[in-house]
């Protein structure tokens, strides 16, 4: 894992724009983002169990897999949202980025190989893209059924209970 402050230059999404700026880990947990580095799949049932993780599936983003509807699903999951629950991604394959947003509302970038695990907080902004390989294949882990609703940013959205819950206990 590695992050930094992304450097806003126009391009594709998939490039590191990497501003030379690191964040560390302690950082990114002050913003309530953990991340893991697990090797095995006894390790990620471990952690599942501890923070109850109870279901679980796996999606490979790839223009294989996905064909004709790749570049819009990727350009869908670039466009800046929140989840109403926690997001946790077990890297099985290939390589990808996260960016949050920080305190002063900077992106971090956060790029994720095979073996890294990122959990991101309900009510935090955030979006997603693979890197120029175009191929990640990731666990994704539940605590009650599997459900995939992005709430992309608006003004309206800041009125959100999650969203107001992670700016008071992670931001304020």
């Amino acid at each position: 894992m590695k992050a930094y402050l992304y450097d806003n230059l126009d391009g594709d999404q998939r490039l590191p724009h990497d501003s030379g700026k690191a964040v560390d880990v302690e950082e990114l947990r002050k913003l309530g983002v953990h991340y893991y580095r697990i090797d095995n799949i006894e390790g990620v049932n471990k952690l599942a169990a501890e923070r109850g993780y109870r279901n679980r599936d796996e999606i490979t983003v790839s223009p294989a897999k996905m064909g004709d509807v790749y570049e819009a699903k990727v350009k869908s999951f670039f466009d800046e949202h929140l989840h109403e629950d926690e997001e946790i991604r077990y890297i099985r394959d290939g390589a990808g980025y996260f960016d949050v947003r920080n305190k002063g509302d900077q992106w971090v970038r956060v790029q994720l190989d095979k073996d890294d695990l990122l959990i991101l907080p309900a009510g935090i902004y955030h979006r997603f893209t693979t890197d120029e390989t175009n191929y990640i294949q990731a666990m994704r882990l539940f605590k009650e059924e599997p459900k995939w609703t992005p709430l992309n940013r608006s003004g309206d959205l800041d009125g959100n209970p999650y969203r107001k819950e992670y700016v008071s206990h992670f931001l304020g």
